[in-house]
């Protein structure tokens, strides 16, 4: 393999072991074809690496061919280590293990989709550290690796030259970032319109929306309701203009929507709200005042509180700003 100093392409080395999560592989892996694909040259110089080489099957089943790890012969652009059920496994290859370590040494940047957040933390690579991974590991994370800072909300997170994603699909939204960084917001743009994605969740999305927070209620009444209160959060969301729209009592209303959600109308919404201006926050230029109004909030003064009674922090936490020093200069 070149250098990616030596070519006009990237090259990015996607370290997968078998039992991986296919999308974990193939989500990024499409990604930076895309970006070669419509880019003005190729961006990207790709392959997949394992221990061995050969066909490695996935959890799913599929077979995937890959390059062995002697075929990495100079420092890349950037390593991706893959994620998935036998990570496990993985992190206890301490032949694969060792290698992720050198490999990461030498490149520009590393990142992990996933659980792969696990085998860099085994490597050594995440200590002193934020990071982010599978919102079902990141208990896991934190308890075998305490030096890492883990943050169990973002869809991504970078923290010098090291970038981590959250579960499988996220793997996407950081190609996606990764694009953005390398070679501008037009191509990135244009893969995530070709990919038929959001563009693009920023690093502090959440892994879950609310409506995944929840139980899926048993009452289409009720699932109308959720439907509702997401996609229109200036309407009238008070208890009493829900139980009319569900054609139930207030007190009937408040009863049936927490057995079947879990919680209770009230923070439902509030937490739609945060969410949906969240949201804005970090897509838009809107200005809070805007976005207090169209997310039902009214004042910036009660979007101010109810982010503190919810997330715990101020809107302006989540509006993006310029990367720190060290981010910034960790590479090209």
């Amino acid at each position: 393999m070149k250098s990616a100093t030596d070519m006009d392409s990237r090259a990015v080395v996607i370290a997968v072991f078998p039992g991986v999560l296919g999308l974990d592989v193939v989500g990024p892996l499409e990604v930076f074809a895309l970006a070669n694909r419509f880019g003005a040259a190729p961006a990207y110089a790709t392959s997949v690496v394992s221990l061995t080489g050969g066909t490695i099957v996935a959890s799913s089943g599929l077979a995937i061919g890959t390059e062995p790890a002697t075929s990495v012969t100079a420092p890349p652009d950037t390593l991706v280590v893959a994620g998935g059920y036998s990570s496990s496994q993985a992190a206890a290859d301490r032949d694969f293990i060792g290698w992720l370590r050198r490999v990461a040494g030498s490149a520009r940047r590393v990142t992990s989709v996933c659980s792969g957040a696990l085998l860099l933390a085994r490597a050594g690579l995440l200590d002193g550290r934020r990071a982010t991974t599978h919102w079902s590991v990141c208990g896991k994370l934190a308890t075998h690796y305490p030096s890492v800072e883990v943050e169990t909300g973002p869809v991504y997170v970078r923290d010098g030259k090291v970038w981590t994603s959250a579960g499988v699909t996220a793997g996407m939204d950081l190609a996606l970032a990764l694009v953005e960084h390398d070679h501008g917001a037009d191509l990135a743009l244009t893969v995530a319109r070709e990919l038929v994605m959001f563009v693009h969740r920023p690093g502090g999305f959440p892994q879950l929306s609310v409506q995944l927070e929840v139980r899926r209620p048993e009452s289409a009444r009720l699932r109308e309701i959720l439907a509702f209160i997401a996609r229109c959060p200036d309407a009238d969301l008070s208890v009493p203009a829900l139980a009319r729209r569900c054609a139930m009592s207030v007190r009937t209303f408040g009863r049936v929507f927490r057995q079947q959600t879990g919680t209770t109308p009230g923070a439902f919404v509030r937490a739609s709200r945060v969410e949906a201006a969240r949201r804005l926050i970090q897509t838009s230029d809107a200005t809070f005042e805007e976005i207090a109004r169209t997310c039902g909030f009214g004042t910036v003064e009660t979007m101010h509180r109810t982010f503190q009674r919810t997330v715990g922090t101020t809107p302006g936490r989540f509006r993006p700003q310029r990367e720190p020093e060290r981010a910034a200069t960790a590479g090209p």
